[in-house]
């Protein structure tokens, strides 16, 4: 689909447009900071203003559990397209809900997570979502299955036969709330549901409109939240997203509970499109592919700590339990594959990345990977590495 993927054509990470957002002291309002309590009262557990958005391709269990157990309060599986969720398919899969294999820790671990859906149909889409709904039901573990539904109007992704879905509802605000209501009608009142939409689908005046008119109609519904992507539609993922617009929308909206999401690269970059935009929370996406390190480090922020570098010895260990949780949900042959993209991106913290990424790009099986563990991540050559990574911070 290409929703919020590491795609080629996606644009290098780099700051949003936000004039006069670099003279903000991101750690001061770290350290001062204290979440909506709205969010934790719908959601228990969501305690801290930023969460692991859905990423396709890449947000399994596994990449979920990892950052959890690094300090990210909330997670939102990949978008979920409702035909596949009707038909029996994939998209359960994709979800990769229930127990993991081997004792491997799953669904209570796996919690609060949010269950994203797309789709061009708002029966289609109201049946999907009943359909996610049902699946959270469990005498053994009450908390395993979705929290919430959000609904996906955002993905920049291809029309299906001339029908709109994701972010081509943006060209269409009443087949967009028409869904939005079928979706919240369909659901139990106790679920709540959230929206994530891009800031529109071009820059013109009409596109404008557009979005406040589906972005109102949300909260009247009953939405409990909207998350922001601050690039347009026909931007995809090149170029910088503009915090200045969702700026400006949060002028004239106080009392709603916004999220923002579009160019955070580090834990600092959280606080600063809250201060900038006044959102209440923050969607990490391309920021923590790779780098799980960044809740660590945003918690440390929050306790008005120096947030500390992953030494190679955490690194590893974190890549191990990667490794080995990515195995337990999609067995070792195809995660041997799947982590390649993990390792190139974890390469980027090792102080010889360039020759680690080669070595992660060359993994075929889970010896391949044991290996370049083994070769880059271990012993003296490690011990050399954490030193000097000492020595920078």
């Amino acid at each position: 689909m290409g929703c919020e993927s590491n795609s080629r054509n996606a644009t290098p990470p780099k700051p949003a447009i936000a004039p006069g957002a670099e003279s903000i002291r991101a750690r001061n309002v770290a350290a001062n900071f204290e979440i909506d309590p709205r969010i934790p009262a719908l959601i228990p557990g969501f305690d801290a203003p930023f969460f692991q958005a859905g990423l396709a391709g890449y947000s399994d269990a596994a990449m979920r559990i990892i950052a959890r157990r690094l300090g990210c309060p909330y997670c939102v599986t990949e978008a979920l397209l409702d035909r596949t969720l009707l038909a029996g398919g994939r998209g359960f899969a994709k979800a990769d809900l229930g127990e993991l294999h081997d004792n491997v820790p799953g669904g209570r671990e796996d919690h609060p997570l949010c269950g994203q859906i797309m789709g061009s149909d708002p029966d289609e889409m109201a049946a999907g979502a009943r359909k996610m709904i049902e699946r959270n039901i469990s005498d053994d573990d009450p908390h395993a299955g979705f929290q919430t539904i959000d609904v996906n109007l955002a993905c920049p992704v291809k029309k299906i036969k001339s029908k709109a879905r994701g972010g081509h509802w943006l060209r269409d605000p009443e087949g967009a709330i028409d869904i939005l209501r079928a979706v919240r009608d369909a659901v139990p009142a106790d679920v709540p549901t959230t929206l994530k939409i891009r800031r529109s689908w071009d820059d013109t005046p009409d596109a404008e409109r557009n979005f406040m008119r589906i972005f109102d109609a949300a909260y009247e519904i009953g939405y409990a939240w909207a998350t922001v992507h601050c690039r347009s539609v026909q931007q995809k993922y090149v170029g910088p997203s503009r915090w200045h617009v969702l700026r400006d929308v949060l002028a004239t909206r106080r009392d709603r509970v916004v999220f923002g999401s579009g160019d955070i690269w580090n834990a600092e970059d959280i606080f600063r499109m809250i201060e900038y935009t006044g959102v209440s929370a923050v969607s990490v996406a391309r920021g923590c592919i790779g780098n799980p390190w960044i809740f660590r480090q945003a918690r440390q922020l929050m306790a008005g700590e120096e947030p500390t570098t992953p030494t190679i010895t955490e690194q590893r260990d974190v890549l191990l339990e990667h490794f080995q949780l990515s195995a337990a949900v999609n067995g070792e042959h195809k995660a041997s594959f799947l982590m390649r993209k993990f390792g190139i991106r974890f390469a980027e913290h090792h102080p010889d990345s360039e020759t680690v990424r080669r070595g992660f790009i060359a993994v075929k099986s889970i010896a391949d990977w044991r290996a370049v563990l083994d070769a880059h991540y271990t012993g003296e050559a490690a011990e050399t590495r954490d030193s000097a990574l000492a020595m920078q911070r």
